[in-house]
């Protein structure tokens, strides 16, 4: 799948270089019928960063979490993940990619006749890791999103926060290195969500994952963008203000209309909400 050099763009010699982001799209087009979803996107994801995406229903934002996964394929343009270029794979190819993704769906699409325990260790067993092993991983990721103790209910005995952070338990459970989360406060009132938000932050900045985050809460993308988590010991971890280089690190993407309406940081984005209406009313 190698790209000749004469062909590549500068975006495509970063991906392909030492270091280079997890995620790369360059100018990923993809069409409907007549209608355009994504025209000539173009975007990188570095690791242990948070890209967050924003923009209207039907803008876009979740088929872009479509085509990492391979579940969409581009109508035009590249798509890297790991450094490898899935727009062309087979599909027993991306297995091998999805292996080191982790997706939280919007509703958190648990079984339900499954326990706790069986819902986070699912993936695991699939990749025929021993019971016992995958049984120590399961009671690590519930004690780190803090459901320890529910491990053997079944999804119908949890609070809908309580659901969506066993899905970010078994998205983790295999350890990926990128996590792609759908509109994963959706529904959520704000205290649930902020439990929601505080998850992702943890897993970006204590276990380095990269998180691109789709979401058309405000409220919860700022949050995640000016947090972080930081190990505290015995009384487990704290969240606090971001310094503004750590800020940052969490770029914001507003699609409109198949195109990047908005590209930069947090600070950068309420800048622009005053000189741009489209910006200014979604924002409002």
């Amino acid at each position: 799948m190698a790209v000749e050099r004469g062909a590549r763009s500068a975006l495509l010699e970063e991906a392909l270089g030492p270091g280079g982001p997890i995620v790369v799209f360059d100018k990923v087009t993809l069409a409907f019928d007549d209608k355009v979803i994504l025209d000539e996107i173009s975007f990188t994801l570095k690791t242990g960063h948070t890209k967050i995406f924003l923009g209207a229903s039907g803008a876009g934002k979740s088929t872009i979490l479509r085509l990492i996964l391979g579940l969409l394929k581009p109508d035009g343009g590249q798509i890297f993940v790991n450094g490898e270029r899935v727009d062309n794979m087979s599909e027993d190819q991306m297995m091998a990619v999805r292996a080191d993704l982790g997706m939280v769906f919007q509703e958190g699409a648990l079984f339900d006749s499954l326990t706790v325990r069986e819902n986070v260790g699912y993936k695991l067993l699939e990749q025929k890791v021993p019971y016992a092993q995958a049984d120590r991983r399961v009671e690590e990721v519930l004690g780190f999103v803090r459901l320890a103790e529910f491990i053997d209910r079944k999804p119908s005995e949890l609070s809908g926060g309580q659901r969506r952070r066993v899905a970010i338990a078994r998205a983790m459970a295999a350890k990926p290195r990128i996590l792609l989360y759908d509109e994963p406060t959706t529904g959520l009132d704000p205290i649930t969500s902020i439990t929601i938000d505080e998850e992702i932050i943890k897993l970006r900045d204590l276990e380095e994952v990269s998180s691109i985050v789709v979401t058309h809460q405000l409220r919860d993308a700022f949050f995640v963008a000016e947090h972080m988590a930081v190990a505290n010991g015995s009384e487990g971890v704290r969240f606090e203000r971001a310094s503004a280089h750590k800020a940052d690190e969490a770029e914001f993407i507003m699609l409109r209309d198949g195109k990047i309406a908005f590209e930069g940081n947090a600070t950068e984005l309420r800048e622009v909400q005053n000189r741009d209406p489209y910006i200014q009313a979604f924002l409002s």
